[in-house]
Order: structure tokens, then sequence, then C-alpha cells
């Protein structure tokens, strides 16, 4: 089927049904690994919104480190505001956007926290630095100056020279457990494609075309 004359001109990929994989899964690898190819920094940067029991909502870019059937997992410091919404109200929202390639994905669902071998892991590939800041950041609260904060991580440099440096107890991972996945391609005139997975029972994703 010829494509539309307005997406051939700006080489735009039109997303039609029989583009879709059945599973959300791996759709969403195929997208991603389009993505990398194509986006020079972070491709796995995405917006984590969240929102505590007064329903006031916030927003930040984290970074995807891994996914798979059982969801999208970031880490971060579990006393954070993020940490401390997320505590009271176990649902979440991602997006990732990929301008080079005229696509978003959104993700929705509860929340939970990575296994303690889960976060072990990860923590053990993460620079030497990113460790110890880990350790010298109280993220979200307030700090007098940069200058404790960077006496702090020296102190820390000290404590731990020489020997490996362990993941502390207030950091680790989260993953996002989808009850519904969306895949956004633009298209000319704002007429863009848009195709909703959602979860109706265990594994039995249901695949909808939305209205740009």
């Amino acid at each position: 089927m010829a494509g539309d004359p307005k997406d051939q001109e700006r080489g735009v990929t039109q997303l039609l049904e029989n583009d879709l994989d059945p599973s959300p899964f791996a759709q969403f690898a195929k997208w991603f690994e389009e993505a990398k190819a194509v986006t020079p920094r972070v491709p796995e940067a995405a917006t984590l919104a969240t929102a505590g029991l007064d329903g006031v909502c916030s927003a930040r870019i984290v970074l995807l480190k891994d996914f798979d059937a059982r969801g999208f997992a970031f880490y971060t410091n579990y006393n954070s505001r993020k940490g401390s919404q997320i505590h009271e109200n176990p649902y979440a929202a991602l997006n990732w956007h990929w301008p080079a390639l005229e696509r978003q994905v959104r993700v929705e669902g509860a929340i939970v926290k990575t296994t303690s071998e889960e976060s072990d892991a990860y923590f053990a590939t993460r620079p030497r630095g990113s460790q110890l800041g880990a350790w010298a950041s109280e993220q979200s609260k307030v700090i007098t100056g940069r200058g404790d904060l960077d006496a702090r991580f020296q102190e820390l440099e000290k404590t731990y020279a020489g020997q490996p440096v362990p993941r502390p107890p207030h950091w680790g991972g989260y993953r996002v457990i989808p009850i519904l996945i969306e895949f956004w391609q633009g298209r000319p005139d704002r007429l863009h494609d848009r195709f909703r997975y959602w979860l109706r029972d265990a594994k039995d994703w249901v695949i909808e075309r939305l209205a740009p």
C-alpha cells in the first residue's frame, strides 16, 4: 500500500495495525533499539510522574536501566521526594520522547521496589563516583551549600579507600508494572498514529487505535 505523500516527503514512518507486535514489551524493544540508533545521548531518558496522597503531581527525568515482561526499572534514592510519593501512592507514569523519530511511548501502572539482589547487582556496575554520590547526597533535602556536599563526598572517599563501596540501604530500584502502554507516531497535520495496549487479564493485552 502506498504511503501518504506528506509522510514520504518528511521521511516519517507510519504506524499501522499490522506493524504492531502482540506484546507491548516486544514493540517497545523494537522502538527502543531504533531510538538508540538515532539518538546520540540518553535515549533511555524518560519523564516519571508521581503523586502523593495530597494529589499534588510532580515529574522528573529518570533513566531506564532494565525492562522485560515484568515492567520498566529505574534506580534512585528511596528517601527522595519521588520515593516519598511512591510510598504514599504506588502508581506512576513514564513517558519517552524521541524527536528524531517523532515518537513517544507512555506507560501507566503500579510501581514496586526491585529486589535487593537486583539493586545490589546494578549498584555494583555504577562508576565509583556515582556510588559514593549515592551515600553523599540526601536527595531532595535542603542543604546549606555546595561545600557541605563536597566535604561529605571527600570524607566518603577516605572511608572507602581501597575497598568496594556498598549499596546504601536507602538507594535502589523501582519497577513500573504497566497496565497501559501507548505508542505514538507523529504524522502530518497532527493526525498522528496512536495505539494503546491495555491489560484485560494476566498477559492478555488488548490493542486499540486512539484518535490523535
